[in-house]
């Protein structure tokens, strides 16, 4: 027996080789075709990461438009409410004065018809007066003056009537 055998004839041998030869031809293909994929996949990874980052910068803007605009709104919020607050005031102290001068109209229309009032009831207490005294100086007449006397009387009223108006008018 032979113990040393030719490598060549070693059938170990010969697969190591075909192994070898087979990964040698085909690794490179598939080394390269799995380059390939891992590349697309990275491209499509930073493709991704690309997008992100262009959605959180245009989150970002939107973001801080929104922050000011907020802020505007508050800020128009506050003076709106600052000009209906002092709406609010002006119209209170317009509505209180215009109660007041009511209030005072009320009172002086009031005032008014009391005088009127007093006035009326004077002048009817006078009228009547005068005519009760009418009543009663033609009574005093009719039983103690003549008819001689009478027209004398009459006569002289008559005459004195001319100064009597001229001192009304001047009163």
């Amino acid at each position: 027996m032979h113990h040393e055998e030719s490598l060549l004839a070693d059938p170990r041998f010969w697969v190591g080789v075909a192994f070898i030869l087979f990964f040698v031809i085909f690794g490179a293909k598939v080394w390269k075709a799995l380059a390939a994929m891992l590349d697309k996949r990275a491209d499509s990874v930073r493709a991704t990461l690309a997008d992100a980052q262009r959605l959180r910068t245009e989150a970002e803007a939107m973001l801080r438009d929104a922050t000011v605009r907020r802020a505007a709104a508050l800020a128009d919020a506050k003076a709106l409410l600052e000009g209906a607050q002092a709406e609010a005031s002006r119209l209170a102290a317009a509505a209180a004065a215009e109660a007041e001068a009511s209030a005072k109209r009320r009172e002086r229309m009031a005032l008014d018809r009391i005088a009127a009032a007093e006035k009326a009831a004077v002048d009817d207490v006078r009228n009547t007066a005068a005519e009760v005294a009418a009543t009663a100086a033609q009574q005093v007449i009719r039983d103690t003056l003549s008819p001689e006397a009478d027209g004398a009387l009459v006569d002289r009223a008559i005459s004195g009537l001319p100064a009597a108006l001229e001192s009304r008018r001047a009163a």
